[in-house]
């Protein structure tokens, strides 16, 4: 996930979440203690939240040990070489089948429960942040965006499943991706057919977001927004300034403006909350003109606007004699996350975890995209936000690929116990 600034829309730049309203001590402890000791799915699940919980706390310590390990040693996409191979021995280690080198540096676990059942997958993505791609550019790469936290969170739901396999019913496969900061891994480890192989039936994943830890943000109808580029060439002794002047014309197809002061990422934040709000519809475009050329690279929702924005930019371009347009690729799709799935993890979560700790977002973030979105383009699944902002910290310390990046480790505990409970109620098939 790139930049809100000079690399706005690179690949991905902002992930926002519910309003930063604090979650008080005791929110936040019946959390990490495991509140809500119901059967998982209350439904006459084979593994509890109990249970779940009560392992999860015997890892805690050395899970946030791994997420300070793959901390110091961040890894760009395609090279996340290091990082695979501690997942892998972990994973072995709890006796999961672990196969490595699955779409690069990849690495697939699956863990087979003693009862019949579905097939449910749960993906974590490992590479850190580029450079480049750091707000105000970094000087090297580092864990800014959460994925140390997203690989942890999915080795320590691996890890309490496995314990709990005597009651665990189907098969669990986790997907340890590499390359998402470049959105290519997902398409190469859908690519090695593992989803069909292994007969995966959905898919499910958490990201770092600015909630207040202990809390999640489920996306149910809602996502992220996809990606289209756009190149405009002039010829001609006047095409640069041509050029300088259809970018400004093209900037003004922009409905939102990319986030400056945390006042303004508090305020994006509220607003991805609002039924009908201002985000319900919206056109997030930036334009440069370099010599002759004019660059445009947008993201839209509801995704079917990318067919008006491109008929726009042609129209716009057609007022500058010379000017020849072409878009190189198809629009990188939007991740839609499906209602029904959705609507079951909030209601698991409110089961399990507490009714205040679940928020249900209404809008699309304008400034961030996934590669999650190629996998629930083929199989149903959730995305949710996990919440990692530390009661009174600055919203640029949750808030992914600023330098102060700093997530409450406490968000670990809370990812492992919620997510293995919901594993564990996919696989077990209850409704």
């Amino acid at each position: 996930m790139s930049g809100p600034r000079e690399r706005a829309f690179a690949r991905r730049t902002l992930l926002a979440g519910a309003a930063a309203a604090g979650v008080g001590a005791a929110g936040v402890g019946a959390v990490l203690a495991g509140a809500g000791e119901a059967v998982a799915g209350g439904r006459g699940g084979p593994v509890s939240q109990a249970a779940v919980a009560a392992e999860a706390a015997r890892l805690e310590s050395a899970l946030i040990e791994l997420r300070r390990d793959l901390h110091r040693h961040p890894e760009v996409p395609g090279q996340e070489r290091r990082t695979a191979a501690v997942v892998a021995r972990k994973l072995r280690a709890a006796g999961l089948t672990v196969t490595t080198g699955v779409g690069g540096h990849g690495v697939v676990g699956v863990l087979r429960g003693t009862r019949p059942g579905r097939t449910v997958a749960y993906r974590a993505d490992m590479d850190a942040v580029p450079p480049t791609d750091i707000v105000g550019t970094g000087p090297a790469p580092a864990h800014v965006c959460g994925h140390d936290v997203h690989t942890t969170v999915g080795v320590g739901v691996a890890q309490v499943l496995a314990r709990l396999r005597h009651r665990l019913s189907g098969t669990v496969v986790f997907l340890f991706q590499p390359a998402e900061e470049a959105l290519s891994g997902a398409r190469a480890l859908i690519d090695t057919g593992v989803l069909e192989r292994l007969g995966v039936e959905e898919i499910h994943a958490l990201h770092c977001g600015p909630f207040p830890v202990g809390r999640f943000a489920v996306t149910s109808g809602y996502g992220l927004p996809g990606q289209d580029r756009a190149e405009v060439t002039f010829s001609g002794p006047d095409a640069p300034d041509a050029a300088r002047r259809l970018a400004a014309d093209l900037g003004a197809l922009a409905t939102v403006a990319v986030p400056q002061t945390p006042a303004d990422l508090e305020r994006l934040v509220a607003d991805v909350e609002t039924p009908d709000g201002p985000l319900a519809r919206f056109v997030a475009l930036r334009a440069r003109a370099q010599e002759a050329t004019v660059s445009a690279s947008y993201r839209c929702w509801p995704p079917e606007r990318y067919t008006e924005v491109r008929a726009d930019i042609r129209r716009m371009s057609l007022r500058y004699a010379g000017a020849a347009t072409r878009f190189p690729a198809e629009p990188f799709p939007a991740m839609v996350c499906p209602e029904r799935e959705g609507d079951q993890l909030a209601r698991h979560l409110r089961r399990t975890v507490g009714g205040k700790a679940v928020i249900e977002l209404h809008a699309a973030f304008p400034f961030n995209g996934e590669d999650f979105a190629l996998y629930l383009d083929r199989i149903p699944g959730t995305y949710t936000f996990l919440g990692v902002r530390a009661p009174g910290a600055p919203i640029m310390t949750s808030f992914p690929h600023y330098p102060d990046f700093s997530p409450d480790e406490r968000a670990i505990g809370v990812g492992v116990r919620a997510m293995a409970g919901w594993i564990a109620e996919r696989a077990h098939g209850l409704p």
